[in-house]
């Protein structure tokens, strides 16, 4: 019998507290409180293998969130020194230890795991590897509107999200995440699909709409250095990701929308707030 999987097993024996199942080769207890009504020897029942809160292998005939083949979203209810714990639906919790953990958790988090058997035999859960178990067969095209929930942060790559919890997407590395969390879902733009069927997202709109939300960021940014940007435009791309949380490029744009609109001058390169009552001084 396999860990973290469910098996198709005969009644082998009846006793007070449950019945004994076996494979042929192995028995198993199924706790009474789940044992079928009528249930008769030889009769074969369905259940899930795990382990009990003594670490000793048991039946269920309760569907667990999650399985091996399938990562799942699943409640955060407990955090502790040596981990998490999350509701899967059976009756002992599933242990998140803090090795297999991609980000900080809370109590009632929802995040993205997947189920692993540890060395002692042991179900528990992990947020990582996530990456190759996701599906790559959305049904979603350029334009599309979808919702992706974060399940990790890529550094060099960009941000990791599941689309539906189910299909495997990333939003671009210059875009700022700073204010996202583990587990968070977004509302996101499909720009780019793969051709191995992965998505290409981004949380920003469209660039025309983008651009009013954008200006008023660089401005409240100017405002905060008294009204003149310690850099310009010619400043390198982490610079201005460093500074703004904007790339390079739609920097400018913002920058271009506050000149046309005399929000800012720019002399001799640097960008400052439009000073109205003195609007014709240097």
């Amino acid at each position: 019998m396999k860990i973290g999987e469910f098996e198709k097993l005969k009644i082998k024996k009846k006793v007070d507290f449950g019945l004994y199942l076996t494979d042929g080769k192995e028995d198993i207890l199924l706790p009474i409180k789940e044992a079928p009504e009528n249930a008769e020897l030889l009769d074969e029942i369905k259940v899930f293998i795990y382990k009990d809160s003594k670490d000793r292998p048991i039946a269920t005939t309760n569907q667990p969130y999650i399985t091996k083949k399938q990562p799942a979203v699943l409640l955060v209810k407990e955090v502790t020194k040596i981990g998490a714990f999350l509701d899967w639906g059976l009756p002992k919790d599933l242990f998140l230890p803090y090795k297999e953990m991609r980000g900080r958790v809370e109590a009632g988090d929802e995040i993205l795991v997947r189920l692993y058997e540890d060395k002692s035999h042991r179900l528990c859960a992990s947020m990582k590897g996530l990456y190759d178990l996701l599906s790559v067969n959305s049904p979603y095209v350029i334009g599309d509107e979808v919702k992706g929930r974060v399940y990790e942060f890529g550094h060099d790559f960009g941000t990791f999200v599941a689309v539906d919890d189910i299909y495997s997407a990333m939003i671009p590395k210059h875009e700022d995440v700073s204010h996202v969390k583990i587990g968070q879902i977004l509302d996101l733009r499909v720009t780019g699909v793969k051709e191995d069927g992965k998505l290409d997202v981004t949380g920003r709109q469209k660039a025309y709409l983008q651009m009013e939300d954008d200006a008023a960021k660089v401005l409240d940014i100017i405002d905060s250095y008294a009204g003149v940007l310690p850099f310009t435009e010619k400043a390198s791309p982490e610079v201005i990701k460093r500074e703004t949380g904007l790339s390079k490029a739609a920097f400018k744009r913002a920058v271009g929308r506050l000149y046309k609109e005399q929000l800012i001058t720019l002399e001799e390169g640097r960008i400052k707030r439009k000073d109205d009552n003195n609007e014709g001084s240097n």
